[in-house]
């Protein structure tokens, strides 16, 4: 008998959205994963992992990361069937048409069952970004 697999789920929005506040409380409420491109980076970097250390370069320096160092941050943490089984709630991923094209490829046939889009004026995020301070 074989396990089901826990839900698939992404958050997209502007910064300062709440996706992260979201995908916390999705995440704790169902048992699932919540994975930030952010975490990622830091887990891989902290593994060793040549992508992530590549990618904390980048964001120490205040960069943003390419697409090809973040998919292959992505491709190797879901290849771990231990990060993916329970389900999880990506925050921050993808961010690009390329990225989410990968990101289905990563998962194969069964990729996402839900894509959630906050919708969050820019006058709020504003001042939610302004209140979070530099």
């Amino acid at each position: 008998m074989t396990q089901a697999r826990g839900p698939r789920i992404v958050l997209l929005g502007k910064q300062g959205s709440g996706k992260g506040t979201q995908s916390e409380r999705l995440a704790n409420q169902f048992g699932m994963r919540h994975l930030s491109t952010g975490e990622l980076f830091r887990d891989s970097a902290d593994a060793g992992i040549a992508a992530g250390l590549e990618a904390k370069a980048y964001m120490d320096r205040g960069e943003l990361v390419p697409d090809e160092l973040v998919l292959a941050v992505v491709k190797e943490r879901f290849q771990n069937p231990s990060e993916v089984e329970p389900g999880f709630v990506l925050d921050g991923f993808p961010r690009t048409r390329q990225q989410a094209l990968e990101l289905d490829r990563i998962l194969g046939p069964n990729a996402l069952d839900l894509v959630i889009d906050l919708d969050v004026p820019t006058e709020v995020v504003v001042e939610r970004m302004r209140i979070r301070g530099p």
